[in-house]
């Protein structure tokens, strides 16, 4: 197979991905709105079964990019998912990207009760004064104590990005997140990953700038 790398330029190997993705996916149904943030998930993982396992509450789109539009904050569970986001771009609207993973409190208090980083990382979250949105892509349990944190009303984020990917409690704690009235995108099942967390938040963000022409 001939690879002609003279004529493909550096910026049309993206436009020329996002062909290809429309082309495969043909008449697969997605929902109205969200088209370009499967098409990004896609694009980071060549998976097309995200077009499929991407759940989305209703209007959470809208919901997240107005959530956006007026500051909101974006924790994340795992410093590569806080690398991948835009910051340059959140910031335009005036939120920041936490990750509390190597904070030396959540350290101690990890190890005090018991619980991974990831849950503490949770409670810590409570003490922003902030709208946040959640991008979980690595621990389940960070999604089920966000559950108890909703359940008790303690905490009622703008949106939670649920892919944590794996096996144990994974496909479990992102059905309770579904169970909740909190705006959400899941992809349900197994697969997930810090990349594509980082990746939709990028995908509300472009859609974002793209709105603002």
């Amino acid at each position: 197979m001939k690879i002609d790398l003279e004529n493909v330029k550096p910026m049309d190997i993206e436009k020329r991905s996002f062909e290809i993705i429309t082309e495969e996916l043909g008449d697969t149904p997605l929902v109205p709105g969200t088209e370009l943030i499967v098409k990004r998930c896609i694009h980071t993982s060549a998976d097309f079964d995200y077009a499929k396992n991407l759940c989305f509450s209703e209007n959470v789109v809208e919901k997240a990019m107005q959530a956006i539009k007026e500051g909101a904050c974006i924790v994340t569970d795992t410093q590569m998912a806080k690398s991948g986001i835009n910051k340059r771009v959140l910031s335009r609207y005036g939120g920041e990207v936490y990750c509390f993973m190597s904070d030396e409190d959540v350290a101690a208090i990890a190890k005090e009760n018991g619980c991974t980083r990831a849950t503490a990382c949770m409670d810590k979250a409570l003490t922003m004064d902030k709208k946040l949105i959640f991008a979980i892509g690595n621990a389940p349990t960070a999604l089920v104590r966000l559950y108890e944190l909703i359940q008790d009303g303690k905490l009622s984020p703008e949106l939670i990005i649920g892919v944590p990917v794996g096996f144990v409690n994974v496909v479990q704690s992102k059905e309770l997140i579904m169970q909740t009235n909190v705006p959400y995108i899941v992809a349900k099942g197994r697969k997930g990953g810090s990349n594509i967390a980082a990746c939709i938040c990028n995908a509300l963000l472009y859609m974002m700038d793209n709105d603002r022409g």
